[in-house]
């Protein structure tokens, strides 16, 4: 390989000469070169002013590269010849040799000026870099004391030329008391200009990328000052790891309080702290003591900076979570809101929890091996139990858990069957056993006690509370039953159609219409249910028989009819029972689809015909059901429709079709019993609108325009292992501009809805997708589960008419601290929505929608305290239980923010399903107190929704 090493002594004053002297005796490519720059930016320059080769790269005199560095760093740009330089991944090397991960910014080859205008990701000796642009771009600055790099690569990059990447970890760097990189005031300084320089035009770069030629661009908040602010925070975690505090928080400031940044900035905090405190990840949490009061406070005073305590909590979550990631716990390790330590699974005894510590971080040990890792939020001291208890659902190996099982048999705890999820069962077992022997009140369970109980009294006194529970839903009769068994169970409530709708008056107009013209003398209505039609038929007729196989509708529809003299009633099954005959009308609506098949309606036409008189008129009306044809607007009933019936009839010897009205939705005929020598005359086909509003328990049984699937059909042919859980907000059409992401228009939204109606979809709830899966059963049809967050007035308003017009439900996640008031949590965005109220609550859960927990508070759950997470847990849950007079098991968490302490503690306080921040479709593997959910963006079209759905649906 051609290489040249020109070794710069730039005024040494050790052996440097000699040693130099050695290399040049036995090898001519190398050649020296001395210097009185006093700086690393002149020594390099020097050097760079002789070099002769195309490539250049600068290795200082405590730093190395990897034997093959040259070799796969020249092949990479030999594969790209377009290229102005080469990087790869590096590793710092502490003062006792231990090395970091390795780092490589993968980011400077996609999008190099916009990264080295905010910072420097790359070792000044892990770059290739063509020399003659180098020339051409002056050098290094020899103004700067530090980052003299970083301000060379970030001229480089502003050229636009392409940056190709080695992803392997060829350069090291050692870290020393004397780098230069811990000295936070210097490094503050250089790179204020630096970063200064990349925010604007650069004289220095001749012919600079015209996206680049006046700086970097200030996207989505991201500027020069927030630029710093990150590169100050590296240098004060550094400044606490050496134990030094020379960066203020408030130059902090301008760093993002939002909760997606929260890791980043532990991340930036972990690797500044490796830096200044000469330590790889594995020695951080053991040398806790010696910098974590100095960060702890840097965060506190982070928290304090930006205004919000909750935030610089998070950030302190992270981070201690990161240390501990990277720890083998071989003595505890109390950080300042973790206690880290290892637990014998065969003999685990109690712990006391230090003041202050909120959460454990556990490994579960058997036989000197880590068998698994546990985290989880702890109020109090961790007894004997429960440990024996967290042992028995978190082990998941076989193995373990009958070793968990066998200690257990000498314990107290009940006994459940290996794997078996017993999580629920034991932790309610100990809240119970502590609320009412209250052995231990300093324990865990015992101060999760005392929150429930603090919940419990807090729902009693509530204004609220004085309003009881929502009523059940009705329920059916079963169709197990014997027939007129069974339409007594149905008249057991009265009026279970709503006759006195608009849409059933209109339907009833129409059937007057259609009487035949004259006078009419005998006539036989067939099941006349209650008798609404009776009143209304009984003074076109001279005489009216009124029949129904039910008693009890007989006895209502006699009393209705009382006033009207020329009526008489009759109980009467016309399927098995012999009707009376010369009638000169029989009525006979909405009840024919209940036969058995259509081998039973001819049976009966024919029983029609024999009962009419010569010339005598029988009138029907049925709606229109898919099973005749799917194709066209229609009722999703597993029965034949007007369709089928009208055929039969019209194929029914004597009977001939005179007059039909015919809707969208039903048509009504109009048939006469024909002579013998009567020739066949076309009948009249009238087409009307329906005007008439259609009641929820109409409309939620059409599915308009026709279906492309039918739930029983599909309910037959198809289990599914996947199931779609949507995740909406808010339906309206108007509202923040910069919340449109979480608002769908209602005309958007039931165009989802009607699609999902078309396509043989039925809903489910959270409570059976998590039976669904503890069983792993797979579910049958096509199942979705849909789910509103927040509660917002809107969804009352807008979604729920819609849900139930499509025979659907939904299960809305409610923050029941701000129930009846408005969201503030998006107050930042514009005018806070309305959310609904208490009252709202109890009337949409009577109507069948469900309702979960999204907390009491709507706190991102990583910011808050273990205890103020329980207690918002307990709270909501008690609420919405009262409100709604049914178990909650389900939530889902604010902002999709989670934890890993989340899961435990949700179920120690009463829930047995839960939604976090994972997105795509829940399956019978997930774990069901954190699934994944395909959120619905209200700025999507109807197409990107419906290619979401297919695409579960193609993976069964």
């Amino acid at each position: 390989m051609d290489w040249e090493a020109i070794v710069v002594d730039d005024v040494s004053t050790d052996a440097t000469a000699a040693i130099i002297a050695g290399y040049v005796e036995h090898d001519a490519r190398f050649r020296t070169l001395s210097a009185s720059a006093y700086s690393a930016a002149g020594a390099r320059n020097s050097g760079i002013s002789t070099a002769r080769g195309r490539w250049l790269m600068f290795l200082d005199a405590d730093d190395w590269v990897d034997a093959g560095f040259l070799a796969k760093m020249l092949a990479a740009l030999e594969a790209a010849p377009d290229a102005v330089t080469a990087y790869c991944g590096s590793r710092r090397v502490m003062p006792d040799g231990e090395l970091t991960p390795s780092s490589i910014p993968t980011e400077v080859a996609i999008q190099p000026f916009e990264t080295f205008s905010r910072r420097c990701p790359i070792r000044t000796h892990a770059l290739l870099v063509d020399r003659k642009t180098i020339v051409e771009l002056g050098g290094f600055d020899v103004s700067l004391r530090t980052c003299e790099d970083w301000d060379l690569w970030q001229r480089l990059a502003r050229l636009g030329k392409r940056w190709v990447m080695v992803d392997e970890p060829l350069a090291f760097y050692r870290t020393s008391l004397n780098s230069l990189t811990r000295n936070s005031t210097q490094m503050l300084a250089d790179a204020e200009i630096v970063i200064a320089r990349g925010f604007s035009p650069d004289p220095r770069v001749k012919k600079p990328a015209s996206a680049h030629a006046n700086g970097a661009i200030e996207t989505n908040g991201r500027t020069a000052s927030e630029a710093l602010a990150w590169f100050a925070l590296w240098n004060a975690a550094s400044d606490c790891g050496s134990g030094r505090r020379s960066i203020s928080p408030q130059t902090l400031r301008a760093l993002p309080a939002g909760r997606k940044w929260a890791r980043e900035i532990a991340k930036v905090a972990f690797d500044g702290l490796m830096v200044g405190s000469l330590s790889v990840p594995a020695q951080l949490a053991a040398r806790w003591d010696r910098f974590g009061g100095s960060l702890t406070e840097l965060i506190t005073e982070l928290g304090k900076v930006w205004g919000d305590p909750v935030a610089g909590r998070r950030v302190q979550y992270h981070l201690e979570e990161m240390l501990l990631d990277f720890d083998d716990l071989a003595a505890p390790r109390r950080l300042a809101r973790t206690l880290g330590i290892r637990v014998d699974i065969r003999n685990p005894t109690s712990i006391e929890v230090p003041e202050g510590i909120d959460q454990i971080y556990a490994y579960l040990m058997m036989d000197s091996q880590i068998e698994a890792v546990v985290q989880f939020g702890v109020l109090g001291k961790v007894t004997r139990r429960h440990w024996i208890e967290l042992i028995q659902n978190v082990v998941a190996a076989e193995r373990l858990v009958d070793s968990a099982a066998r200690f257990a048999r000498r314990s107290p705890v009940p006994q459940q069957a290996a794997g078996a999820d017993t999580s629920n069962t034991l932790a309610a077992e100990a809240l119970s056993a502590t609320a009412e022997r209250g052995p231990d009140p300093d324990s865990h369970f015992g101060k999760l006690a005392r929150l429930a109980a603090e919940a419990r009294r807090l729902v009693r006194s509530s204004a609220e509370a004085a309003a009881p529970p929502a009523a059940p839903r009705r329920a059916r009769p079963r169709h197990d039953m014997d027939r007129t068994s069974f339409w007594n169970g149905y008249f057991a409530t009265e009026d279970p159609w709503n006759y006195g709708s608009s849409y059933e008056q209109e339907k009833y107009e129409r059937q007057l219409e259609i009487l035949p013209a004259g006078p009419i003398g005998r006539a036989l209505e067939l099941a006349c249910a209650e008798g609404h039609f009776t009143r209304q038929l009984a003074p076109r007729v001279s005489h009216l028989t009124a029949t129904d196989i039910s008693a009890v509708a007989i006895g209502r529809a006699r009393a209705r009819c009382s006033d009207q003299p020329n009526v008489e009633f009759g109980v009467l099954d016309f399927s098995a029972d012999t009707l009376p005959g010369e009638m000169d009308l029989i009525v006979c609506s909405e009840v024919l689809y209940y036969l058995d098949d259509l081998a039973e309606l001819r049976r009966i036409a024919k029983k029609i015909v024999e009962a009419l008189a010569p010339g005598g008129s029988f009138i029907n009306a049925h709606a229109f059901v898919l099973r005749d044809n799917v194709e066209r607007t229609g009722f999703d009933w597993n029965t034949f429709g007007a369709q089928a019936i009208s055929e039969t009839l019209a194929g029914t010897e004597g009977l001939v079709l005179d007059q039909s009205i015919q809707t969208e939705l039903y048509r009504i005929d109009r048939f006469r019993r024909q002579s013998p020598d009567e020739a066949a005359t076309e009948p009249m086909i009238d087409h009307a609108p329906i005007r008439a509003r259609l009641e929820i328990g109409v409309a939620r049984n059409i599915v308009w325009g026709g279906a492309r699937a039918l739930r029983r059909d599909v309910a037959r042919s198809e289990r599914r292992q996947r199931i779609p859980v949507l995740m909406y907000h808010s339906v309206a059409d108007e509202g923040p501009a910069a919340l449109a992401r979480f608002r769908l228009a209602p005309a958007a939204f039931h165009g989802q809805m009607a699609w999902l109606r078309a396509n043989g979809f039925h809903a489910i709830m959270s409570e059976q997708l998590e039976r669904f899966i503890a069983n792993r059963q797979p579910v049958a049809g096509r199942p979705v589960l849909i789910t509103f967050d927040d509660g917002f007035q809107n969804f009352a308003d807008h979604a729920w008419p819609i849900l139930r017009a499509n025979d659907l439900t939904a299960e809305v996640f409610l923050v029941t601290d701000l129930v009846g008031e408005s969201a503030l949590w998006d107050a930042d965005s514009g005018p806070p929505t309305p959310l609904m109220d208490a009252g709202t609550v109890r009337r949409l859960a009577a109507e069948g929608a469900f309702f979960g927990s999204h907390l009491a508070t709507h706190r991102a759950i990583d910011g808050l305290s273990s205890s103020d997470l329980a207690a918002d847990l307990l709270r909501s849950r008690m609420f919405i239980e009262w409100w709604t007079g049914r178990p909650t098991t389900a939530f889902a968490a604010p902002f999709s923010v989670t934890d890993r302490r989340l899961g435990r503690l949700a179920k120690e306080c009463g829930y047995r399903i839960g939604f976090g921040g994972r997105h795509g479709p829940a399956d019978l593997d997930c774990d069901p107190i954190d699934l994944p959910r395909i959120e619905i963006r209200g700025d999507r079209s109807l197409d990107d929704f419906v290619a979401r759905i297919e695409a579960v649906l193609e993976e069964r």
